[in-house]
């Protein structure tokens, strides 16, 4: 999950190299990146990052984004394979000019084996699933026919319904 099965821009690469290196940690890409249903240019990019001290990695961050410290989020996450509570911080990053939208996650490391391997289960998607996830990704992003409730909401019982995958609880604090 340090690849991804699209290709980034030379943007996109040249940040997430910087990134790396600024951080000197590995990130890990999910989501529609690893997935056929990425749209280049509309899909947001998921990454996860893992360490030892979330406050210090969210203070690079907030230095090499040029961010507030208000815009990470607390969130907890119980995932439904798991009988405990992970907390982290979600960052949702927008560079207008360059037209990339990353969705920084920052776990503590002990966490890292239960979110790659919950990730991981949700990269390869049946056929079927992903020409619906398809479909309605263009009905949102290139004609503009359903809402963004809608497309979460349809996309969510998408991979939860459709593949057996469950959405686990995911609240922002």
């Amino acid at each position: 999950m340090q690849t991804t099965k699209h290709e980034f821009t030379p943007y996109e690469t040249q940040f997430f190299n910087n990134l790396r290196f600024y951080l000197e940690t590995p990130l890990y890409f999910y989501g529609s990146i690893q997935r056929s249903d990425y749209f280049k240019g509309y899909s947001d990019i998921d990454v996860d990052i893992f360490t030892d001290n979330e406050s210090s990695t969210i203070s690079k961050l907030q230095t090499f984004l040029n961010v507030e410290n208000n815009l990470f989020k607390q969130t907890i996450w119980k995932p439904s394979q798991l009988n405990y509570l992970i907390h982290g911080y979600k960052l949702m990053y927008k560079d207008v000019d360059n037209n990339l939208q990353v969705e920084i996650s920052i776990y503590n490391e002990k966490y890292k084996h239960e979110i790659l391997n919950d990730h991981n289960r949700k990269m390869d998607l049946p056929y079927y699933a992903s020409i619906i996830l398809i479909i309605i990704k263009i009905l949102f992003y290139k004609l503009n026919v359903i809402s963004k409730q809608t497309y979460r909401v349809l996309k969510k019982n998408i991979l939860s319904t459709m593949i057996g995958i469950p959405i686990d609880d995911f609240v922002t604090i």
